[in-house]
This record gives structure tokens, sequence and C-alpha cells, in this order.
């Protein structure tokens, strides 16, 4: 018994000195470089991007009311507000109201670069609860709002605005840069984003690297980091509609039978919520924890230097950390869409849900219906994909030319910012440029904390002037870097 305990002591003993060795040689990955200089950006910048701001360019669900006016607009917009890309880059427009411009490098052998945004809004939810009038472009407080400076006319402005100065300066880029500008990314891409990725993939186009819209500079939302982090996001969840009906017999709700069809879909819909998909730390996940871990206090950054070992505890956390939280970690289920019924007193013989999906790397659309329906585990219950769909993209590598300069210029424009690589948990255009990369990256250069983070898609949507300034200055950083 002497031996067993001895043996037993001298094994922890040993893990917890790999456990403490791991820790202490958990050593940080940030890049290290020098802020640049500040450059001018012209007040006419902000200008312009009040002016974007006041086109109504929405994307609805209903095609129907597609407003092409003010897609024009902004087609007449781009053209004279930017008079040097549209007069000495290449130009084409796909479907009316996408863009795709063309600035030739002198090196022609060196892949092109992509920087993608995209034009189109959501609608306007709840107009009354707005402190401004959405589509106004109002400047107060030091800062920009309306809907579309989130997302994601900031991009496209910022971007134009960038390489209009570039122009400006005689700058003459070795590497071929494309600019991508979707105009129904809310509503798929897929007369926009992924008709412009087709046609350069039947250029024989292969680019360097992509660049759209994603994550940004998060403020106080990283738990055990003090600094500012850019999450650089290298990979986007899937995103998969499935439609669960049920069929039976009503009647008069004075005679209720004991189960109704509403009773059978609520039923259903409950143990979908109840039994989610396992959750897991996805392969976009392991470069947040490899570059932030070390950053960290000292228990976070020994869990995360032995992450096989407290693999389930980190899971856990994460599960119960917060909603964005869970959503990193595991196929998220929402129930957003439920229907049935016709009168008070009308047993109903039809109910219809609609429960949407947002899919984690290594899971897919396939895999999330015959699990419902597993779990569900009753005939009369209907279910079948609905809308749009999509599996996760490709998980794009962090030791790649593209990230490094991405990484870069955030460091030289942003000043005390850790960068990551993560996992972006909505959908953007990026994923159907997998077509012509395999280093497609989602990052956007402004700041997001408690104040603004809510107004993503909401009410009051608002960015810094400082930072649309920065984001010029990051987008023309990076255009000079990947040359």
């Amino acid at each position: 018994m002497k031996k067993l305990l001895v043996s037993v002591l001298l094994l922890l003993v040993a893990l917890v000195g790999y456990i403490l060795f791991k820790t202490f040689t958990f050593s940080s990955k940030q890049l290290e470089v020098a802020l640049v200089e500040k450059i001018d950006v012209p007040a006419s910048a902000t200008a312009h991007l009040q002016e974007a701001l006041r086109l109504k360019t929405i994307s609805f669900e209903d095609p129907a009311k597609f407003d092409s006016s003010q897609f024009s607009l902004f087609n007449a917009f781009l053209k004279t507000t930017y008079p040097l890309a549209d007069s000495l880059l290449e130009h084409r427009v796909f479907n009316g109201f996408s863009h795709l411009y063309k600035w030739k490098g002198s090196h022609t052998e060196l892949k092109p670069m992509v920087l993608m945004g995209h034009i189109d809004v959501v609608p306007i939810a709840s107009p009354e609860k707005w402190t401004v009038e959405p589509f106004e472009g109002q400047i107060k407080d030091g800062k920009i709002w309306g809907r579309g400076t989130i997302d994601d006319k900031f991009s496209v402005v910022g971007i134009m605005e960038a390489v209009e100065l570039l122009l400006a300066e005689g700058f003459q880029p070795k590497r071929t840069l494309y600019l991508a500008f979707g105009h129904d990314e809310e509503v798929g891409g897929e007369l926009g984003a992924k008709t412009i990725a087709s046609f350069l993939k039947n250029q024989g186009i292969e680019a360097e690297y992509v660049l759209d819209e994603g994550y940004a500079i998060t403020q106080g939302l990283v738990p055990g980091v003090d600094r500012d982090v850019a999450m650089i996001g290298v990979a986007e969840k899937g995103s998969t509609t499935i439609e669960f009906t049920v069929d039976m017999e009503g009647g008069h709700s004075s005679q209720p039978a004991k189960e109704t069809a509403i009773d059978v879909l609520a039923g259903a819909v409950a143990k979908l919520k109840a039994e989610p998909l396992p959750a897991s730390i996805s392969d976009a996940m392991q470069g947040f924890i490899e570059q932030l871990g070390p950053e960290m206090g000292f228990i976070n950054k020994m869990a995360f230097a032995n992450r096989k070992l407290f693999s389930s505890l980190i899971v856990t956390t994460y599960e119960n950390a917060s909603n964005a939280g869970n959503a990193l970690v595991r196929t998220t289920t929402a129930p957003t869409i439920f229907e049935a019924g016709i009168k008070e007193n009308v047993i109903p013989t039809t109910a219809r849900a609609l429960v949407n999906f947002r899919i984690i790397p290594g899971q897919t659309a396939e895999e999330v219906l015959k699990h419902a329906i597993e779990v569900i585990d009753d005939n009369r219950v209907k279910a079948r994909f609905y809308g749009f769909n999509s599996n996760p993209s490709p998980v794009s590598p962090t030791d790649s030319q593209g990230y490094e300069w991405i990484n870069r210029s955030i460091k030289q424009i942003f000043e005390d910012t850790h960068t990551a690589p993560n996992l972006v948990i909505g959908a953007t255009d990026a994923r159907h440029f997998s077509l012509i990369s395999k280093h497609v990256y989602r990052f956007v250069p402004y700041h997001v904390n408690e104040d603004n983070i809510n107004t993503f898609h909401g009410i009051d949507e608002h960015i810094l002037l400082e930072d649309y300034a920065n984001a010029i200055r990051f987008y023309r950083q990076l255009i000079i870097n990947s040359n």
C-alpha cells in the first residue's frame, strides 16, 4: 500500500510539474511592430460616408420590395465620389449593382489581393426606437450614426477612400488589387459576391489572400485580457434553417384532443433546444487560444497551455460564459418563427416552425438535419431544409503571408492592441471566395465594446469618427504592406 501511495504521489508531482512547465513556457506570440505615422485623412471622407449612409440600399427577404433606384444612386455615388478610381481602374458591374474594380499591378506574376465589402444593409425593424434618423448619417458626440456605419458601408467607403488617396499619391502596386463590393450580402450574396467570385475563378485568378468584413477590435470583451483585442476571422460558421411541420386533426377548442398540432410541434422544438449538438474546440478556435492564452492571467494561461488536459473545462467555461461564448464552441439552435392557428376557438390542423442552426467547422448541414430528426423522434413532425443554407467555411491558415500583412497593419495603426484568429459566428460574403483562395480572412478596423455591440443589425448603429479615419489608414497601410 505504501509503495502504491508513493507511486501515486510521484505521478501527481510529475503531472503538476508537466502542467507548470507547459504554463511557464507558454510565451507570447504577439507580433512586435512600431506604429506608423498617422497620415492626414481629408475632411471630405466623412462627408462621403454620410452621403453613402443616406442611400437606402436595403436588402429585403421579399425581392418585390427591392428598390433599384437607391442602388442606382449608389452606383452614381461611386463614380462621382472617386474619380481617380473610376478613370484609372478597370471596373465591372455585375447584375446591375455589384462592383469589381481591378488595379493592375506592375508584377503580374504575383498573386493578387482582394478587399471586400457590401453595399446593402438590413431593414429598420423599429424606427421609433432610434434616437437619430437611421438614414441621415448624423454626426454627434464624436460619432457617425446610421444604418451601415458598422455593417458595412464603413468598409466599402473606407476602402475606396484609401485607394483614392494612394492614386492621388501616385502609388503603383506591384501586386494586382481587386475591390469586390456585393449588393445582396444580407440575403445570401448569390447575385453579388458569388457571381464575382465565379467570374474571377473562370478568369483563372488565384488570390494571395482575401479580406472581408468580420470581427473587429474588441474592448473589454475578452475575459482575462486587459488590452484591446483585434479578432481576425479565419473561418465562419455555416447556417442552415430547417422547417418543421405537423399536420393533424383540428376541431373546436371546447373539445381539445390530448395532443394538437401545436402541442406536438412545441414539444419537438423544446427537445431541440434541450439537446443541442455537442460542443467542441474547433480548429478556428485553436489559434485564438494559442495567440491570446499567453497574455492572460495565470489560471486561464495554465488551462490554455494545457488544453488537451483541460479541454472539457475550457468548453464548459465558454458554454456558460455568454451567448457569444457558447456560439464559439457549438452549433447553436435558434427557433425563429412559429406559426399556427387562425382563430382563438379553433384548434389548428397545422403548425409550422423555422429553426436556424449556426454550424461550427467540423459539422455539416446534413448532420444537423439528421441530429434534429433523431432528437425529435416523432414521425408526425416533418423536417426539411428551408431557404438560404451553407456549410461552415474552410479554416484559413495563420502562417500565411496574407495573415501576416493583416496582422502587421493592425498593429501599425492601432496602439496597444493584441491580435488573434477566431471563428466568425455570422455569415459573410467571404465564404464565396474560397473558390479563388485558401487564405480568406474577416476583419473590420473599428472598435466594438458594450456601447455599440448591440447596434449591429439593431438600434442606433454608430461608430467613432476616429475609428473611421483609422480604417482608411488601415486599408491604405495594408495595401502598401502587401506590396
